[in-house]
């Protein structure tokens, strides 16, 4: 249900203001020297999934989207934050340890389709029980192929589902691609698939076209860079650049750097594209999620914060949307900004009791295939 918000200005800056104490609080000193460490990843994960909650709140649960201004601007830089991690993870385990087809789609695929089956699941039995929600057997079945053409934020079972297909587009093209004697042919390639399937315009995905001529751009552009990656040979160069400099210059580089990113950051922010051309829109966007992409890199600290919400990214990427428009009551009963606060909340408590039941799950297929080997 859409929410008529009062005060908007008074609950935003109550909000912001909360939320900024909460991000100071949570950082800590660096625990990895890595450049693109485990929890760099997660962080930037999590940034990702606030900045496309956000988004769903300003724009489309609330009736004034200046709630949560300027949080809720950024969605399509969490969608191509997504992408690119999701290239780069593949390009980087593809360079280290490749997979046949087969095994690639078996190993990969059944991660993403897993938590999306159990959620189905859950979500159609509780919109029938509950909510008298009624979906023909087509759509069901189609949406437990990840099959989601369409992307209705009120009439759809998850409208963000568009997402999850056209990610599974690019994990079907990736191992018939990818070739690690020239990882930068696979990556344009990558790019020049979808540039086809956009300008081939199939009528089946009519309605989704233009979310995915937005974002085909991040994921080729994160198999690029994960193709090339060395941590060893940037701990290389880090360490002659501190051996023939002063350390004093050293600093001062990496504050220029730091200011370059941050003020291309906030070029991109402040002029989106968006409603010039998807071109427009898409390059900026990568400009902000490559500027991000280098300033978690670069910054001396952890932000806990975002680190436990990249953790569960999928699980709230997954559970938010059906939960603050079709079964809320907090935004109903509470102000805006506490109503915000505890769903945050509640989106990490779901994202650790859906990732514990599905490794409960797992375990227990696990233990059956390891005892009829045994039998066998």
């Amino acid at each position: 249900m859409i929410i008529s918000i009062n005060n908007v200005a008074e609950s935003t800056a109550i909000f912001l203001g909360l939320f900024i104490i909460a991000v100071i609080l949570s950082i800590r000193k660096k625990t990895s020297t890595n450049f693109f460490s485990t929890a760099i990843t997660a962080e930037l994960k999590g940034l990702a999934i606030l900045m496309v909650v956000f988004s769903h709140i300003s724009y489309f649960l609330v009736t004034d989207n200046r709630f949560l201004y300027p949080l809720g601007t950024m969605a399509g830089v969490g969608v191509n934050l997504f992408l690119l991690l999701s290239g780069f993870g593949l390009a980087v385990s593809a360079m280290l340890k490749p997979l046949r087809p087969g095994q690639f789609y078996l190993k990969r695929l059944l991660k993403l389709y897993t938590p999306l089956w159990l959620f189905l699941a859950i979500i159609f039995l509780a919109d029938y029980f509950f909510l008298n929600l009624h979906y023909g057997s087509g759509y069901i079945l189609r949406s437990f192929f990840g099959l989601f053409p369409r992307a209705d934020l009120y009439t759809d079972v998850n409208s963000p589902l568009w997402y999850f297909g056209f990610t599974v587009l690019y994990y079907l093209a990736f191992p018939l691609i990818f070739w690690r004697k020239f990882p930068w042919l696979s990556a344009i390639l990558l790019y020049l698939g979808g540039y086809w399937f956009i300008n081939a315009s199939p009528s089946y995905f009519s309605e989704v076209l233009r979310l995915y001529e937005v974002h085909i751009i991040a994921f080729p552009l994160g198999v690029f860079i994960g193709s090339y990656w060395s941590e060893i040979k940037l701990l290389k160069i880090r360490n002659h650049l501190r051996s023939v400099i002063a350390d004093s210059i050293y600093k001062l580089l990496l504050i220029l750097i730091f200011g370059v990113l941050s003020s291309a950051f906030y070029y991109a922010w402040l002029n989106p594209g968006i409603g010039v051309s998807p071109q427009s829109e898409q390059y900026m966007s990568i400009v902000a999620t490559l500027a991000l992409l280098g300033i978690f890199i670069l910054k001396p600290f952890d932000i806990k914060l975002f680190y436990f919400f990249g953790l569960y990214s999928f699980e709230v990427y997954l559970w938010h949307w059906p939960l603050l428009y079709r079964y809320d009551y907090v935004y109903k009963i509470l102000p805006a900004w506490l109503a915000t606060i505890l769903y945050l909340i509640l989106f990490l408590v779901i994202g650790f009791i859906f990732r514990t039941i599905l490794a409960k799950i797992e375990f227990i297929i696990s233990e059956i295939k390891r005892k009829n080997a045994a039998v066998a």
